[in-house]
């Protein structure tokens, strides 16, 4: 959940989004670099008597067109790496089906036989005493901590966007189409997300809310709900 004032990423709860955390991190180092190394020739050019020693100087030429392309390998390799390893989707324990409407979601676990429900927010009227204002909702997922989660996004009538950031997940829904995400959470918790693609008048209104819970304790839940 972020805070007031938190400039970085919410605390990472799925594998996946650890690694896009250790991505950013990296690339700021790079761009870090590179910009110190330009601050420091500008401020050498500035201080320095101007001399034309280096006008012709192939090996400047040759060092200035071989590090931007290190510097762009250096991040297409692990940016790689990580575009795979979201598309990775192996031998699910879950899957998930989540469909969007005008405004509120679906969902439906198609493992089980019949376990659907409609997930809308609760008016700020309901909303009971600690919980957040504009993304809490009257039904929330719950799914098995530490297992593999496939999710099957779809919409009903607009774009939509499935997202929740703490668990690096983000996929569009759109009308006529499947698409697919996974995800693992590594600890137990509940875990906030908002519909991220301008679908209407109340596309703010759409919240998404993960509870990731001990396997025990998810049997328990959709036994429940089943029955």
């Amino acid at each position: 959940m972020a805070n007031h004032s938190q400039f970085g990423f919410q605390d990472a709860s799925s594998p996946i989004m650890e690694e896009l955390v250790e991505f950013h991190d990296h690339a700021l180092m790079v761009a870090l670099a590179i910009c110190s190394l330009v601050l420091y020739l500008l401020a050498l050019m500035l201080m320095e008597k101007l001399s034309s020693n280096t006008v012709d100087a192939q090996e400047v030429e040759l060092i200035w067109t071989i590090l931007p392309a290190i510097v762009l390998i250096m991040l297409a390799l692990p940016s790689l790496q990580i575009l795979y390893m979201m598309d990775e989707i192996d031998e699910p324990d879950l899957t998930l089906k989540a469909i969007g409407h005008q405004w509120y979601w679906t969902y439906e676990y198609t493992d089980f036989k019949d376990l659907t429900f409609d997930s809308y927010m609760l008016p700020t009227a309901d909303l009971p005493l600690g919980h957040f204002r504009l993304l809490e909702v009257d039904h929330r997922i719950v799914i098995p901590m530490e297992s593999p989660i496939r999710v099957i996004v779809t919409a009903d009538d607009v774009l939509h966007s499935w997202a929740v950031p703490s668990l690096g997940v983000k996929t569009d829904a759109i009308p006529g189409r499947l698409n697919q995400t996974s995800f693992i959470t590594t600890r137990p918790g509940i875990f906030y997300g908002q519909c991220s693609e301008i679908c209407g008048a109340n596309h703010s209104f759409m919240p998404i809310v993960v509870e990731s819970a001990p396997l025990t304790h998810f049997e328990s839940w959709s036994s429940l709900l089943s029955s």
